[in-house]
């Protein structure tokens, strides 16, 4: 099957020289009720939350022109708008909602970044995002206009890296690190790149999704020029995936740069086994993996968008063995509170003992697997020889410091519970 991608709808009072700049999108970017009201008609619940938004913040409300022109102005139920648009269910009471839903500030050894796993560390190098979903699980931190961090900050949080010699992998992350100039990321991707220890270079980023003009032949070629670097991408919707998205994804691949998807399962948006199956399919199509189906993190204000686990778990079942492992995206949860991601997968145990278990699978089949008849397990011959690189790995985490005797960086702090009601 050929998959068609079609253009966005340009304004026709807008250039196409200036609707294919990135700078221009983001100089331009929708922040208030009167704007998306001039290019959208508002549903009463999104117009009172836009000027409730002005006077009583939740969370910072912003799009570019191009991932508002995705969507189709006569469904006010349409499935872009409600992770673009607020609505008055954000200022309602969350079940078990939480200021700060991973715990990162708890794993925050220096300024910007969160050391919660051994051998990989998340460097949140800016908090800006050219459109800010209304799940966003960093509320506490995005969205603050603080943008790239202070060069004493910056020169701390490589200091700190450069000292953990376990640590292999950093993630870019934010806000949208691609929001930053292709002068910065260069000088960010070179500084990284210089530490020894490091081997993969990670990018968090939504702007193919919502400003895939960002993704130039001149920022390819910086990227390209650090790997490896991959890239994470973050579609939630097939409609999401225009031409303008199927050029930006091509470049990057056609790159040499690995490119992964983490979607996240959200009420009324991609609920629907339909729904996943189009994007994991076109995704791969485009060569992009799909990565990760996340359930919502209960991020303050977002109940009205979460799934329910049972819901998500049906969803994934249905998905085993009618979609390719190729496109099949692994369904995860962020234990909150800072417990790490746990895998969630449909059960196909039936019975199991000392010398076997039983499966039936998805399609109906049962059967056992009986274990092998060998009493002592052989080790391989030279698994000593990678001993102490798998202890450096385990160890690459300093002691996690006394919460009281801790200072936050400023870029964490904010006052209000930690909980909601």
């Amino acid at each position: 099957m050929r998959f068609h991608f079609y253009p966005a709808l340009r304004p026709s009072h807008v250039a196409e020289v200036d609707w294919q700049s990135w700078h221009w999108q983001m100089r331009h970017g929708l922040s208030q009720s009167a704007e998306f009201a001039a290019a959208l008609p508002l549903s009463g619940s999104e117009g009172a939350a836009l000027q409730r938004n002005q006077i009583e913040s939740q969370f910072q409300v912003r799009s570019t022109p191009y991932y508002v022109s995705l969507v189709r102005p006569d469904d006010l139920q349409d499935p872009l708008r409600k992770i673009m648009l607020p609505q008055v269910a954000e200022w309602q009471g969350n079940a078990h909602a939480q200021f700060d839903p991973l715990n990162e500030r708890r794993n925050n050894p220096a300024p910007r970044l969160i050391h919660r796993y051994p051998d990989r560390i998340l460097f949140l190098v800016t908090d800006i995002c050219s459109v800010y979903c209304r799940y966003c699980t960093r509320k506490h931190f995005t969205g603050q206009e603080q943008a790239f961090l202070p060069e004493a900050e910056y020169q701390q949080a490589l200091n700190y890296i450069r000292r953990q010699t376990g640590v292999r992998e950093v993630i870019l992350s934010g806000g949208d690190p691609l929001t930053l100039s292709d002068q910065r990321l260069d000088r960010v991707l070179g500084d990284l790149r210089a530490i020894e220890h490091l081997e993969i270079i990670r990018i968090g980023t939504r702007m193919p999704v919502v400003c895939p003009m960002r993704v130039t032949s001149e920022l390819v070629q910086i990227l390209k020029k650090y790997n490896p670097v991959y890239i994470m991408t973050h579609f939630n919707h097939p409609r999401e995936l225009t031409w303008e998205a199927k050029q930006a994804l091509e470049r990057i691949v056609d790159a040499g740069l690995p490119t992964f998807n983490q979607m996240v399962l959200l009420q009324g948006v991609n609920n629907d086994v339909r729904i996943v199956q189009a994007l994991s399919r076109r995704l791969l199509y485009l060569r992009v993996k799909p990565y990760y189906m996340f359930q919502c993190d209960p991020s303050r204000g977002t109940d009205h968008l979460r799934t329910s686990l049972d819901e998500s778990e049906a969803i994934q079942k249905e998905l085993w063995g009618n979609l390719s492992g190729l496109a099949m995206p692994t369904l995860s949860v962020d234990i909150p509170s800072g417990g790490g991601k746990t895998t969630l997968v449909p059960n196909f145990e039936r019975a199991r003992n000392s010398e076997s278990r039983t499966y039936q699978g998805w399609d109906g089949v049962t059967e056992t697997y009986w274990n092998p008849k060998i009493q002592i397990a052989q080790s391989p011959s030279d698994a000593a020889e990678y001993d102490e690189e798998w202890r450096a790995l385990k160890n690459a985490k300093s002691p996690r410091p006394d919460p009281s005797e801790h200072t936050l960086p400023q870029t964490f702090s904010r006052s209000g519970p930690e909980t909601s009601r």
